[in-house]
């Protein structure tokens, strides 16, 4: 019995384990450390329309239990990404999602239409990106702009969309539910949280676009709270992501009501760490003799 076993849309997955967006690559990166196929799915970088070289200046700053990014979306575009890193990223194993995002309703959507000649589970719809169309607020703010996205790419893309909300969104429940309405399959949340670093020598922001996104432990009883609310408002399963260091971080995320659970910034503390949360998840269950699907949004 593999007691790590879930399902997602109807998509079987070996383990509940996901590998983040913007942390865990195209899945290469992490071949030196163990098998990558142990991952239950992997969420590819950010993939736009066209090439993003990404910000300028410090991209990455530490803070206490936490991790502050400004990397801009940095990527190839959509069409190497789909000639290179995705026929990579099928041929390791795991589940895929091709995180999609972009400033501009029109670019989502032709990049949506280029994906359709592609295999690959879902399309992990990233709403956080600011539409420049609109004065630079992010689509995913506003529940209007966030139904209106998700329905937009839902009726002309043939992968199941699931959407990718930004806890800085004026209410995350509603903004679930907007989504919901709009036809998406499934949500995953939470994107990082709007923070700033200030270096006081320079007495300057140490980052270049002045703010940037926080994730990391610090951000895990925040991102807790959100999955649990969206779990128990929406009909349609949910991906959690935010400050995953463990097996009992993941545990706590299936019991508040997630089916998946993604691991970004712990990779970068530790290179090993899928390998050593699948492992401890497994004698978790064994020791309690129960299975994944058995504590699923017991809370």
């Amino acid at each position: 019995m593999n007691r790590l076993e879930t399902e997602f849309l109807g998509v079987k997955f070996k383990n509940p384990l996901v590998g983040a967006s913007g942390t865990y690559g195209y899945g290469e990166d992490y071949k030196d450390y163990y098998p990558v196929d142990l991952i239950g799915g992997i969420s590819s970088k950010g993939v736009t329309f066209n090439p993003k070289p990404g910000n300028s200046g410090i991209r990455l700053q530490e803070t206490p239990s936490g991790l502050l990014n400004s990397i801009g979306l940095e990527n190839p575009g959509i069409h190497e990404f789909v000639k290179h890193e995705l026929k990579d990223m099928t041929n390791l194993g795991p589940r895929i999602f091709v995180n999609l995002g972009s400033n501009t309703l029109d670019e989502y959507l032709k990049s949506a239409e280029i994906l359709n000649d592609y295999e690959f589970d879902f399309i992990e719809l990233n709403i956080s990106c600011p539409n420049v169309k609109e004065g630079g607020m992010a689509f995913g703010i506003k529940c209007e702009s966030s139904e209106m996205i998700t329905r937009k790419i839902k009726e002309i893309s043939k992968h199941k969309i699931v959407v990718k909300l930004s806890p800085n969104a004026e209410n995350i429940v509603e903004n679930a539910l907007a989504v919901e309405e709009g036809g998406a399959d499934g949500i995953s949340l939470v994107n990082t949280f709007l923070g700033m670093a200030i270096d006081l020598e320079k007495r300057k922001p140490v980052f270049d676009n002045v703010y940037a996104g926080l994730s990391g432990p610090a951000i895990k009883p925040i991102a807790l709270r959100m999955v649990h609310q969206v779990a128990h408002a929406v009909d349609i399963p949910v991906m959690a992501i935010g400050g995953v260091a463990g097996y009992r971080d993941v545990l706590e995320f299936i019991m508040a009501g997630a089916k998946l659970v993604q691991v970004g910034t712990y990779n970068f503390m530790n290179p090993y760490g899928v390998k050593e949360i699948l492992e401890d998840l497994e004698k978790y269950l064994e020791k309690n003799n129960t299975t994944i699907k058995d504590i699923y949004k017991i809370i």
